[in-house]
């Protein structure tokens, strides 16, 4: 028996799902009882019947998890170096400043967030729906945060003010992406459509043919009848990518913005220890029961919408 037949067998007797990102490993993704984005995994999460959600990703997304299923076992398979770095760029100090300063706007923050910040938030956003989440608020003025090109994504979409916080907020991976990697490799694939994920630096955005969630990308490549498509996002959503074609027959061309666009902490986990996380129910997510009750409003108010 391999490996994946032993994580297929503890999985079926302790009644656990695996939830996965779209920018984990092939070999977890092919393994995943369901693939997704932070928007999908969320939904995910609130609408399973498993006793054990084994969350394939980085700290943020099980927290969600944990935080729609309180009574739940979640856990992921490594802990240690899976803390995402735009998750903690927005604590509660840098929101206390700001909300004295705008007192009359209510804080949307990305779910790309620490519990504790979701807690402090009046609604929660993905970039699935940010922008849809935004137009829903009777206001002029929003706190948005911490993912500034996303910020600025929504800025183009809405006629509110939207201010972001903190200054310089965002993802190390999408920014690695310049307009001279998006020259370089159209000049090599002129008939490439090309997609951008909004967290990518605003010109970018302004020189894609799409700019989507990873959840969106998927539904482009998979719909449209374009062959060629570059993808300016996380390496690991051409796995995503392959697996659906390959589902469906069909072959495109997918070429990577980056080659090193690389999400580091959502690579720590392993075939291995998904199996060991399984057979001892480590590690285990574990939130205040106050963090929990805010951070649920927050989410079920985006949920929703």
């Amino acid at each position: 028996m391999d490996v994946v037949d032993r994580i297929n067998k503890l999985k079926e007797e302790k009644n656990a799902i695996i939830l996965a990102h779209n920018y984990q490993p092939k070999e977890i993704q092919k393994i995943a009882d369901f693939l997704g984005d932070s928007l999908e995994l969320c939904i995910k999460a609130k609408e399973t019947d498993a006793d054990i959600i084994v969350f394939c990703g980085v700290d943020f997304m099980a927290e969600s998890a944990k935080i729609l299923n309180p009574d739940k076992k979640v856990l992921m398979p490594e802990i240690e170096g899976t803390q995402c770095p735009m998750a903690h760029q927005l604590p509660p100090e840098i929101i206390k400043k700001y909300r004295e300063k705008y007192p009359e706007a209510p804080l949307v923050v990305y779910v790309n967030t620490t519990a504790e910040t979701k807690a402090l938030a009046d609604i929660t956003c993905t970039s699935a729906n940010a922008d849809k989440v935004v137009n829903s608020l009777d206001t002029d003025v929003v706190l948005f945060g911490p993912d500034n090109n996303l910020a600025y994504y929504v800025q183009k979409r809405t006629d509110k003010k939207v201010i972001a916080i903190p200054e310089g907020g965002g993802c190390y991976v999408h920014k690695k992406f310049t307009i001279d990697d998006l020259k370089r490799v159209k000049s090599k694939y002129p008939n490439a459509k090309v997609l951008i994920h909004p967290e990518c630096n605003p010109e970018l955005q302004d020189n894609a043919d799409y700019i989507a969630s990873t959840s969106g990308i998927l539904r482009i490549v998979l719909e449209s009848d374009d062959e060629e498509f570059i993808i300016g996002t996380e390496v690991g959503m051409i796995n995503r990518l392959e697996i659906e074609l390959e589902k469906l027959g069909k072959q495109k061309k997918l070429i990577p913005l980056k080659e090193d666009a690389i999400c580091h902490e959502m690579k720590k986990i392993t075939l291995e220890k998904i199996e060991k996380c399984l057979l001892e129910e480590r590690y285990e997510i574990k939130l205040k029961k106050e963090v929990i009750e805010k951070a649920q409003k927050a989410i079920e108010r985006m949920l929703n919408i």
